[in-house]
Order: C-alpha cells, then sequence, then structure tokens
C-alpha cells in the first residue's frame, strides 16, 4: 500500500484505534468494548499527562509489598533516616557557625581538625558538601550559608534516601527504576531554588531590582501560559532566526520528493569530490537542520568542505491523515528511496549516515539490503556488489534492553495508553514528544529555566540550537506504536525478529564497515546501547565516544573548545570488548571527532576523485531548504 492510499485509508477511519485495527474479524460488542476503554484511557493521559497511572501504581504497589515484607531492610532505612537527620544538623551548624563567630567579639582560639568519623567523611569526595557545590542550582555562594545551606542540605539528602529506600532485593528492574526516577523528579519539584522564599539569588535581586526582577518575571510566566494554551506570547524576543533565514543556509537543491521525505543534494564547494557520495537520514522526530544549523557549526557545510558530495533527507511533518504510516514505509520511501536515488545518480557506493531514530532506519535498511530483503532499481542484477560504502549510526541504537532513562517511560501500560491518546488524532504531537524528552532531564530542561524565567525575570535569549529545539515535528500514530513495541518492549530488531515486508531481517547481514558514535551524557541513546553494535554485525566497527550530550556531542564541529573524544576499531574477528574495557583501552583526543570520521569515510572508499557533482535546479522542487522543513503545527 502506497502511501496516498494509506492516507485515504486514514480518512475512512478517523474514529479507529489500534487495538480495532487488529481486531477487525471480532463482534460488534468487542469492538464497542475496544472503543469504550480507548476512549477511558485517552481521558485519563489528559489528566495524567501521558503517564500512564496503571504503570506508576504497579511499581508504587511492587516497591510498597517488599518494603513491608522486609523488616530488615525498614530497620537499615530508619538507622539511615537518623544518620541523615544528624548529618543534616551538623551541617546546619556548620553552616551557622560563621554568623556566629561573627557575632561574638572575643576571638576564639582555632579548632583543631577533627578526626571523627563523621569529620572524615564530610572530607571525601563523595562528600554532602562537594555534592551540593557540584550542583548547578546551589553554584551560588548564597547557597553556602545560613539559612539556605540547610535547605539545600535537606533537598540532597532526603534524595539520598530515596534513592536507598528503593534498592529492595526482589523488587522489579523497570519497578526500581521507576521509583527511583520518579522520586528524584519530586525532589527536584521540591528544590528551594523553585521557590521565591527559598531562593537567595531571587529574594537579592527581587531587592536589588526593586521587584523589577519579579514583575518581568510574572510576565514571562503569564507568556509560558499563553503557549501553553496555543496563543502568542506577549512579550516574545524577537527571532530572526529560521530555516532559510540565519538556520539550513547550505546551498543546494531539492531533487527528490515523495509523500514522507525531500532529498537535498548540497552544492559543492570543491572542483573535485571522492566518488563515493554521503547520504545522511535524520531522525523523524526532529527537523534535519539540526545537522547544518548556523554556518560555523553545519555538519554539512563541513563535510562538504572536505570533498564530498553530500545528500540529506528532511521529513515530511505528518497530519491526521498519515496515521496508518509504518516503520515499513519509513525504511522504503524514506530511507530505501534517497538511497536508490542517490546511487543511482552517483553510480558508486553510498556512505549511509544516520542519526538517532534515523540511525535505527537505516541499520533496518542496511539489513534488508544485505539480506537480499530490498533491492535498488538502481542496483546490478548481475553484481553482488553492495550499494553501501559503509555505515555510520550517530547516537543511535539497534539494540533497546538498556535505555536508559527513556526505559522508565515505555512498558505495556504505559504505551497502550500512549496509543489510544494517538488514536483519537492519528498522531503523537511535536509538544507531547518535546514533553517527554524535557521530563526526562526535568532538572536541567524544566526547573532550572523556570527558576531563571519567573524568578529571576531572565529572558532565554534564542540561539540556533534552541529555534531548532521548539521546531518540533508530529510522529504518525502506527509508526510510533510499531516503534515502541517492536524496539523498545520486544527487542525485534537486536534479535533477528523484526519483520519488513512481512519478511525478518537480521543485522548480521550488515557487512560493510560501520562507524558508531556515542555521546557521553546521552540520556535518549546512552553510549553502552549504542555500544552494542559491535555484537550485532558482521563488520568491523569503529567506535567513537564524545563529550556532550544527544545533540551537542554530535553536533561539535572543530574548534570548539572543551571538546574530546575517544576512538578505537574493532577487526571483524576481534575478541569482544566489554564496554569498560573499551573506555580503558580507547586512545583519547582532544578537539572534534569530525576528522577523524572524515579521514575513515576516505579509508572505506576507493581513494578516487571525480569532478565535483553540482545538483540541477527544479523549479517544481525548489532550493533548499525545500518545503518540508517549513510545515509547523501549533500543538
Amino acid at each position: 500500500m502506497n502511501t496516498t492510499d494509506r492516507k485515504e485509508n486514514a480518512a475512512l477511519q478517523p474514529a479507529s484505534t489500534l487495538e480495532r485495527r487488529k481486531s477487525r474479524s471480532v463482534s460488534p460488542a468487542s469492538r464497542s468494548a475496544y472503543d469504550i476503554d480507548s476512549h477511558m484511557m485517552a481521558q485519563m493521559a489528559r489528566w495524567s499527562s501521558g503517564i500512564s497511572p496503571i504503570s506508576l501504581t504497579l511499581s508504587w504497589t511492587d516497591w510498597a509489598l517488599h518494603l513491608a515484607s522486609s523488616p530488615g531492610s525498614q530497620a537499615r532505612l530508619a538507622r539511615r533516616a537518623l544518620e541523615s537527620g544528624m548529618r543534616w544538623s551538623q551541617d546546619a551548624v556548620q553552616a551557622l557557625m560563621p554568623h556566629l563567630n561573627a557575632a561574638t567579639p572575643a576571638a576564639t582560639p582555632e579548632t583543631p581538625a577533627a578526626t571523627t568519623p563523621e569529620a572524615q567523611a564530610a572530607a571525601t569526595p563523595d562528600s554532602l558538601s562537594e555534592q551540593i557545590e557540584e550542583d548547578s542550582r546551589y553554584a551560588a555562594p548564597e547557597w553556602q550559608s545560613w539559612p539556605w545551606r540547610p535547605l539545600a542540605s535537606a533537598n540532597k539528602l532526603g534524595e539520598q534516601w530515596w534513592l536507598d529506600a528503593c534498592n529492595l532485593r526482589g523488587m522489579q528492574d523497570h519497578s526500581r527504576h521507576q521509583m527511583r526516577f520518579y522520586g528524584s523528579q519530586l525532589f527536584d519539584l521540591l528544590s528551594p531554588s523553585n521557590f521565591l522564599p527559598t531562593n537567595p539569588q531571587a529574594l537579592q535581586a527581587a531587592w536589588q531590582s526593586r521587584g523589577q526582577t519579579l514583575l518581568q518575571g510574572f510576565n514571562l510566566a503569564l507568556d509560558d501560559l499563553r503557549r501553553s494554551q496555543g496563543m502568542q506570547p506577549r512579550h516574545a524576543p524577537q527571532v530572526d532566526l529560521a530555516p532559510g533565514k540565519g538556520l539550513a543556509m547550505t546551498e543546494g537543491e531539492v531533487v527528490l520528493r515523495n509523500g514522507l521525505i525531500e532529498l537535498i543534494q548540497y552544492r559543492p564547494s570543491t572542483p573535485e569530490v571522492q566518488a563515493e557520495p554521503v547520504l545522511i537520514i535524520p531522525s523523524c522526530i526532529m527537523k534535519y537542520y539540526i545537522l547544518d544549523l548556523s554556518p560555523h557549526n553545519s555538519m554539512v557545510r563541513w563535510l562538504v568542505g572536505q570533498g564530498h558530495t553530500v545528500y540529506i533527507a528532511s521529513w515530511r511533518n505528518p497530519d491526521a491523515s498519515d496515521a496508518l504510516l509504518g516503520m515499513d514505509d519509513y525504511v522504503s520511501e524514506g530511507v530505501l528511496a534517497a538511497l536508490d536515488h542517490v546511487h543511482g545518480q552517483c553510480q558508486a557506493p553510498v556512505h549511509l549516515v544516520g542519526y538517532c531514530l534515523g540511525g535505527t532506519f537505516a541499520a533496518m535498511a542496511a539489513g534488508a539490503l544485505g539480506g537480499g530483503d530490498a533491492v535498488l532499481s538502481s542496483q546490478n542484477p548481475e553484481s553482488a556488489a553492495s550499494p553501501l560504502a559503509s555505515l555510520s549510526l550517530l547516537a543511535a541504537e539497534v539494540d533497546f534492553t538498556d535505555p536508559g532513562d527513556m526505559g522508565v517511560l515505555i512498558d505495556e501500560a504505559q504505551v497502550r495508553l500512549l496509543e489510544d491518546m494517538m488514536a483519537s488524532k492519528g498522531f503523537l504531537s511535536g509538544q507531547q514528544m518535546a514533553a517527554s524528552f524535557q521530563f526526562l532531564h526535568a532538572r536541567d530542561l524544566v526547573w532550572s529555566s523556570k527558576t531563571r524565567r519567573w524568578l529571576l525575570g531572565q529572558e532565554d535569549l534564542p540561539n540556533d540550537l534552541m529555534v531548532w529545539n521548539a521546531d518540533v515535528t508530529r510522529l504518525p500514530a502506527l509508526m510510533h506504536s510499531q516503534y515502541l513495541r517492536s524496539c523498545y518492549l520486544n527487542n525485534d530488531l537486536a534479535e533477528g525478529r523484526y519483520l519488513y515486508l512481512g519478511r525478518p531481517i537480521s543485522l548480521r547481514d550488515i557487512r560493510v564497515p560501520v562507524f558508531a558514535v556515542g555521546t557521553l551524557k546521552d540520556h535518549v541513546a546512552p553510549w553502552r546501547s549504542v555500544y552494542k553494535i559491535h555484537r550485532l554485525v558482521l563488520a568491523e566497527v569503529t567506535f567513537a565516544l564524545t563529550s556532550g550530550g544527544h545533540n551537542a556531542g554530535i553536533v561539535s564541529e572543530p574548534g570548539r573548545p572543551r571538546r574530546h573524544y575517544q576512538l578505537l576499531s574493532s577487526p571483524l574477528h576481534q575478541t569482544w570488548r566489554t564496554p569498560d574495557e573499551w573506555l580503558e583501552q580507547a586512545p583519547r583526543h582532544e578537539g572534534s571527532w569530525w576528522p577523524a570520521w572524515d579521514e575513515w569515510f576516505k579509508a572505506q572508499g576507493s581513494g578516487q576523485r571525480v569532478p565535483a557533482r553540482a545538483p540541477v535546479h527544479d523549479p517544481a522542487l525548489g532550493s533548499a531548504p525545500g518545503q518540508y522543513v517549513q510545515v509547523r503545527y501549533g500543538d
């Protein structure tokens, strides 16, 4: 079924759910029951902000029952609470002492260093003092004095106690992970830095500005409220950045458009280029120009400058008529359609690059090609040569058994809630997707931002990354459901059970060299999870571990300060290295990992250079950045 057929089918079934699609042979009474259940779950999602109360209740019950049946753990936690209270009292007195000494007229003799176990523990690297000082919320010097220091230490000690309380024998790992995560979220919410009366910086700023910071913060809070209701803010800063206007400025032409992607070919900047072109598949969760931000940090522009013919796919932002688009469509009409065009135009093997979910799609396509489950029209049927020169996976998972914090939000109850929530609209909205990522790191992405805006009255000045981050995209209901179930819940891709067009594909059929990149602070695709590609392909794997997070670690242009990476290759028959062993053996390099990647590209190619390939302008298709990237919705 092509994209147009799927749209027409979806339009004829506006009220259908994913459950009903799977149960067309059941009785009308059963279908009605499905509809009622789905409607109930969708309403539940409204008041629970998309978090499954069933999932959370199951985890809490697991924890509560194990705690109730563990008297030894109860005694241990009670003792830990008492010790934390004593530690808090000690820390509070230490914070108060400078004030008492200042109020005492007579000088007191210097007290010798304490040698008690408690004092020695306070001086260790994991001491409470160091933890508070390393927390960006309490970085200001005011937090080290009375009465603010006891508030910060109480929050820290309480969170530590809760994390310990979640380590009960017999608990399911997912329950433990959820209870620790949601408990930490609660302590982040209750941090004294989030409230005006307990934030010394906010009080001092209000006093010095005669209340102007509070007035500005109130206006910013009203603007945030208006945004949450789909209205325009009244005091929004003027933003002069948009695709084609300061962003996504690398010159190129749209050379292919179908129902899912626009394929952009970039104009060369060197007289000759490498024979093998580079095709980049970004994630459909994000707009493609994360890899073509400003001219100074554009990966696309940099690759073009190194003498590569560069193509990139720009995904269409779906609407309700795309509800029945599935993962097969994204692989066939996205990755393989683009690859077929590039391979046919350049008549050379292609360096296929996938970023985030785009990397998962690229791995699926490479596995299907390697196993003969997919064939390009541009391939020579009489040749066994692969249309791929290499495969690069940037912060992309193919094994989902250890998804990190993302796993907190994914289980059967949570996926069902999301499916029923999407069924009423046909898609997961961009705001809902963005909120999920923000929720994973609410301390930095939510509370710290709100503190600056609402309590300090400081408007966030938009930059290229912030503008891109706010340019959210939707996901079709069926594709998102299949992604969560087949990858996160069942791990079908890594275990050879994933069906592409009805046929199982195996990553063991990938036999071209692989370059995989993980980032140290990635909470979307943890680097140890990305590293598992070593066990899944029959190919040499070069793995790079770079500083930064999911976005900043990838968009890490040469010349950017405080950047480093480790790099080590594992030949085809290399004995297994654990992630920790790799970490010890891989040499560290200062700077960006991009030049090492460029050298690797050239080593995997033929070494031949050909005259630069200039894209042809087609008025019907237009120039970069294309039309699809401009599509935005207010949800």
